[in-house]
């Protein structure tokens, strides 16, 4: 398969998707545990302390202009995507808010510093939470990928009512589609 440089344009035909291994299957209803995330906007965020109907998109790392990606990226099923699936929570933001959600947020297990990054390229209107030392990710139990010896988030979408999670969005793929597929639930189930 040949390398696609471009973070934006992918033509997913060339990708493959990532199957449905069940690896959310103990999700669905599970109370978020108390974790305090680094947020790119300098706060600390603790998820099951939340009130109303919270989104956050876990993937598995951004990547940058200029820099490559690791070798063999677009051969794992679900790691090619995430500069997408963030522009695509970017441009459905308002929506989202306006079907219900309080608060949007993505999720890896990157550093802050280098989510700032990604969070001010792309122009974020929320910030994106690290997870660098697995503590949410180990305590809910979020699948993962290792890659490069790199253990890294798959990419799913949860919505988060009341620190409880009520809807489990995975696998997803193509990426550029998520935010678009969690509007609707959204506007399907009104909180």
């Amino acid at each position: 398969m040949s390398r696609q440089s471009n973070l934006l344009e992918v033509d997913w035909s060339t990708i493959p998707a990532p199957p449905n291994d069940g690896a959310t299957r103990h999700l669905s209803g599970k109370q978020i545990s108390d974790v305090f995330l680094a947020a790119t906007d300098g706060s600390r965020v603790c998820l099951s302390a939340l009130s109303g109907r919270t989104v956050v998109y876990a993937y598995p790392m951004t990547g940058q202009p200029g820099m490559a990606l690791p070798d063999g990226w677009d051969e794992v099923p679900g790691a090619r995507g995430c500069t997408p699936q963030s522009c695509a929570f970017r441009d459905h933001y308002q929506d989202l808010i306006a079907a219900g959600a309080r608060h949007v947020f993505g999720l890896s297990t990157q550093d802050t510093e280098y989510q700032r990054e990604a969070a001010q390229r792309l122009h974020l209107p929320f910030p994106l939470l690290s997870d660098d030392k697995f503590e949410l990710s180990s305590e809910i139990g979020l699948p993962t990928i290792t890659l490069d010896s790199k253990m890294l988030l798959k990419r799913l979408a949860l919505v988060i009512n009341d620190g409880r999670i009520t809807k489990v969005f995975y696998p997803v793929f193509p990426p550029d589609r998520n935010a678009a597929d969690v509007l609707a639930w959204l506007r399907e189930n009104p909180g």
